[in-house]
């Protein structure tokens, strides 16, 4: 009983973080047309547009930083002093973006500031997600790991699935035009009051005895990880892109392609991005139990194939004025992308322990910052240059075949008896 009461807070503490994390950048994402005309104005739409996701995408280019910085923490100090630390840097920015002039008020300081902020918050996030992931999986039960493990993923999505619910009230107590001229800036307000309610969590969990013991046998975790464990981080640099496009792609970006190429309502495009997420906040936990009694190959190596298959299929499909047309599609995409219930514990049990923060936090967001987070942008300069909507489901194939590869290429997975 002491293990499952032991088990359930560090759940609570893990998925907290990561409800603020992706609430933030879901909102960033849907408001992205708004804050880019706001920031910067331009008379071409696209144009304003795709400055907007190069902001978003330059939060991430901060990951690696935050993830070295943090998975170092992590390492020397303990998973708590990690994921406390993270929390903290993440609220200044948040309550700063709600507060930020636009340009029409303060000109090029504006967007300026702008990109500071998302850089600040990218360096937060580069330890948060990696970090509560390693605190998940080593906190659970052996025959439990994958389904505690999911619970990374499933606090993403529930911040997401926030964010629009958030954004859907806006839209429904504001008109359109006041939701995006000023009503996105509550939203953000919102976040800072999810991130103190996650400070006051981490803080009562426990400090890691065992890494604060070893702390003085290790001069640097970080060189350890480059020294011992290069073929490692790159093999899950491969493996973490499939997945890292596939969920910017599906549910940052595509509900601002389906305003702009299908011109559905912004208030029906959240509606059904919202359900798509829903379906797979419950479907993840279930491939994270999966996992744990076929193993995390099995359900990965489906995700990824599945998804390098029928990418374009699916896209094509969404492709349509049809809303049923436009939730299956969706649905399928939050199927396939569901396999990653099986990651974290997979990719957990992939480093040894002592550098295990490092290790994982280096590979994921270098992933994240080069391939994830510039999707969006990606995705609308493909669509610019070649005139094709549906051109970004092709690079969406062949990120998730690199996946697949990496997959079958990490080593065996941890025993039981030899994991965390």
């Amino acid at each position: 009983m002491e293990t499952r009461a032991a088990e359930r807070r560090t759940v609570i503490a893990g998925l907290a973080g990561n409800v603020m994390e992706w609430y933030d950048f879901g909102i960033y994402g849907f408001f992205a047309a708004a804050i880019g005309a706001q920031f910067f104005p331009s008379g071409d739409p696209s144009t304003s547009l795709l400055a907007s996701f190069g902001v978003f995408a330059a939060g991430f280019l901060a990951r690696p930083l935050g993830g070295l910085l943090f998975g170092h923490i992590g390492d020397r100090l303990g998973r708590r002093a990690a994921v406390v630390s993270s929390v903290v840097l993440m609220i200044i920015p948040t309550l700063f973006m709600a507060l930020l002039p636009t340009y029409a008020q303060i000109g090029v300081a504006a967007p300026i500031l702008l990109v500071l902020l998302r850089l600040a918050q990218g360096l937060a996030v580069g330890g948060e997600y990696t970090t509560s992931m390693v605190l998940l999986v080593e906190e659970a039960q052996p025959s439990r790991r994958g389904f505690v493990g999911s619970f990374a993923p499933f606090g993403a999505l529930g911040g997401l699935l926030l964010g629009s619910a958030v954004g859907a009230a806006l839209l429904a107590i504001l008109p359109e035009r006041d939701a995006s001229t000023w009503g996105w800036r509550l939203a953000f307000f919102s976040g800072l009051l999810i991130g103190l309610v996650v400070f006051l969590i981490r803080r009562r969990l426990p400090p890691d005895k065992k890494i604060l013991e070893a702390e003085q046998a290790r001069k640097s975790p970080l060189g350890e990880a480059f020294r011992t464990q290069w073929r490692t981080i790159l093999k899950v640099l491969g493996f973490t892109l499939g997945h890292g496009v596939g969920f910017y792609l599906c549910f940052v970006y595509l509900s601002t392609w389906l305003k702009e190429q299908q011109h559905v309502a912004s208030s029906t495009a959240l509606t059904l991005n919202s359900i798509a997420i829903f379906a797979m906040l419950i479907f993840t936990p279930l491939a994270g139990a999966l996992s744990d009694r076929i193993g995390r190959k099995p359900v990965l190596i489906a995700g990824a194939a599945g998804m390098a298959l029928f990418a374009w299929p699916l896209l094509w499909i969404i492709d349509t004025p049809h809303l049923p047309a436009i939730l299956a599609g969706l649905g399928a995409f939050a199927l396939l992308l569901s396999c990653n219930g099986a990651g974290p514990a997979f990719l957990v049990e992939a480093f040894p322990k002592h550098v295990r923060c490092s290790g994982l936090s280096i590979a994921y967001n270098l992933a994240q910052s080069i391939f994830g987070g510039t999707v969006p942008m990606v995705a609308v300069f493909l669509i610019k240059i070649t005139g094709n909507p549906l051109a970004p489901a092709f690079y969406l194939a062949a990120a998730s075949a690199l996946s697949l590869a990496m997959a079958l290429l990490i080593g065996r997975e941890t025993e039981a008896e030899e994991a965390p």
